[in-house]
């Protein structure tokens, strides 16, 4: 207790002090004057220059040399993360004393009444300057610079392309003030423009030490559709997507991924472009010359199709290497079809080599030999004779072609489709997908062609025809088609004749037209060409000529009658007067003589 006792200043003259009698050294005066010179004599709503003296959680505190210190909330500090107790900081003063007794500080406010003059400052000095990063926007972030937003592109963020903004929101960056727009007052900043130049003359050191044929390890930095960009530590170099793989590839995806580690060589390099082409199939040995070396023409392989095409299709048997499939060889049918139409991409299938060239790397492929040709035993599967159905291809003016099985095709001729019906067209008798039955006349099989009648799967019925149709006789008969030359007429049962014009000629004078039925008669029958000539004008001729020679007959008759009536009555004049022919000749001869007297 002893040690702790105070002891009061025995030469302390209490009385002086409570009197104001002279306690202080120095005149009160000079000490009041002293005291004063640490008083700020800035007012409210200036800007001056304070000192940190304290930072918290919360708040900083400043002395800006007042009877008290303000407190300034530390998210106004967010963009100078590296701020001490010690250091000089800018404040507005807004009110002398708030409730608590205390200076109302803002240093935000410092910050823009001169961030203006200070960012066009940073941007005519080149200077760097920190920002904190507020917020993502659309293309970028926003950054408070001196107190502004300002706007930074995603591209200047980094060299590289930035995956995930939102790792730097809240973090406080260097920057470049880069482009002001005075009239909006829009302000650019780039963190990309203070490493550019550092990595420019990294580039120029990489760039001088490369060679082609040089393999390096890179780390994947971008994949896009056309091929996979690589870091390679300080300079980008590309590797096509068909460098990627000896094997088809369909996006560099399926090969790498982001950030992966890969060794690649250098393909080719362009100083002036500081372009860099790589590989990364080059560094694996071409899969040709993997290629079992027993492989030949007729053996059977499998494989994907990895492309399609009009023409065929390409099918992976090993990685990196294809077989064509041509839409020939798909098929036995030689009808031209799409290879779509057979395959598609992902398909799986077995294929014979068809030709094997290891030095061009090509080779050929066919699924159609999997399954017999067949043409091969066609005299033995379609003889002759045989009747079967057939479905109709295609039309052709001069007949339908048609498919009697898969590959197997013929023709009908349009002279072979009916017995008695004149078919202009093939149209007209059936048509294309349509079902036909045909018979089998005749085997082309070095052209792979049969020729298919379908009239022939019935009698001739012109044998029957031709006694029903002889010349001469007359039928009934309908005009179904007007030509040049005449008319068509339908004679029933799908039997047809022809009229020339002028023997369509009416009674009347008039000539027969389309519709009309009338009485037709056969001038000439032919079964070779299966042609019936008719003429409606003979019926009326004949007849008129009939009974004008029955008129003439009769007028003869009756002529003939009058000159024997006439040869009885003059022999019997000649038995009367026979006897006084001599008695007139004397009588006559008396008669001359005295005339001439």
């Amino acid at each position: 207790m002893e040690a702790n006792k105070q002891v009061a200043n025995e030469n302390f003259d209490w009385n002086a002090f409570e009197h104001d009698l002279g306690v202080y050294d120095q005149p009160k005066e000079a000490i009041a004057a002293a005291y004063d010179k640490t008083l700020s004599n800035v007012a409210v709503g200036e800007v001056v220059e304070g000192t940190v003296t304290n930072i918290g959680k919360r708040e900083v505190v400043v002395n800006v040399g007042y009877k008290s210190e303000g407190v300034i909330p530390v998210s106004e500090f967010r963009y100078n993360p590296d701020l001490k107790v010690g250091d000089k900081v800018e404040v507005y003063v807004e009110s002398a004393e708030d409730k608590n007794g205390q200076l109302a500080l803002s240093h935000k406010k410092a910050r823009q009444l001169k961030s203006w003059d200070r960012v066009n400052e940073a941007l005519e000095k080149d200077e760097v300057i920190k920002g904190y990063i507020k917020c993502r926007t659309k293309g970028g972030m926003i950054v408070d610079v001196f107190g502004i937003e300002a706007f930074l592109p995603g591209s200047q963020i980094d060299v590289k392309p930035i995956r995930d903004y939102d790792v730097y929101v809240d973090k406080t960056m260097e920057f470049k003030v880069v482009k002001i727009n005075q009239e909006f007052r829009n302000v650019v900043v780039s963190h990309k423009a203070l490493i550019e130049a550092e990595l420019e003359a990294q580039k120029q050191i990489i760039m001088s030490k490369l060679e082609k044929g040089q393999i390096l390890e890179g780390t994947v930095k971008n994949i896009t559709s056309y091929g996979v960009f690589v870091d390679l530590g300080g300079v980008d170099g590309l590797i096509h997507i068909t460098d990627l793989s000896w094997g088809r590839v369909s996006h560099p995806e399926e090969v790498v991924q982001l950030d992966q580690k890969i060794k690649v060589v250098i393909l080719d390099f362009d100083d002036a472009k500081k372009r860099i082409a790589l590989g990364l199939k080059q560094l694996e040995p071409h899969p040709w010359e993997a290629l079992d070396p027993n492989l030949k023409v007729g053996d059977h392989v499998k494989g994907k199709v990895v492309v399609m095409a009009d023409y065929g299709a390409f099918v992976e048997i090993a990685p990196g290497v294809e077989g064509l499939i041509h839409v020939s060889e798909m098929s036995w049918s030689q009808h031209l079809r799409s290879a779509q139409d057979f395959l598609k991409v992902g398909d799986e299938v077995e294929a014979v080599v068809l030709t094997l060239d290891r030095t061009e790397r090509k080779m050929s492929l066919g699924i159609k030999q999997l399954t017999p040709d067949p043409w091969e035993n066609i005299e033995t599967k379609y003889p002759v004779g045989t009747k079967c159905t057939a479905k109709v291809r295609n039309f052709t003016n001069f007949g339908i072609f048609v498919e009697i099985e898969e590959g197997i095709d013929g023709l009908i001729h349009i002279s072979d489709l009916s017995w008695t019906k004149k078919v202009k067209h093939p149209g007209e008798f059936t048509q294309v997908g349509a079902d036909i039955d045909v018979v089998v006349l005749e085997i082309d099989k070095e052209n792979r062609r049969l020729s298919l009648g379908h009239k022939q799967l019935e009698e001739n019925p012109w044998n029957a025809i031709e006694g029903q149709f002889a010349p001469d006789t007359v039928h009934e008969g309908t005009i179904t088609e007007m030509t040049d030359k005449g008319a068509v007429v339908s004679l029933g049962e799908n039997i047809e004749g022809f009229a020339p014009a002028r023997h369509l000629v009416k009674e009347d004078g008039t000539t027969a037209k389309v519709g009309e039925t009338l009485p037709f008669k056969v001038l000439e029958f032919s079964k070779a060409t299966k042609r019936i000539t008719l003429s409606h004008t003979r019926l009326f001729e004949e007849a008129k000529k009939a009974e004008h020679a029955a008129e003439k007959a009769e007028k003869r008759a009756a002529a003939d009658a009058t000159k024997s009536t006439v040869k009885k009555i003059n022999a019997s004049v000649e038995k009367t007067t026979l006897g006084d022919i001599a008695g007139l000749a004397a009588l006559k001869a008396a008669m001359e003589k005295e005339e001439n007297k």
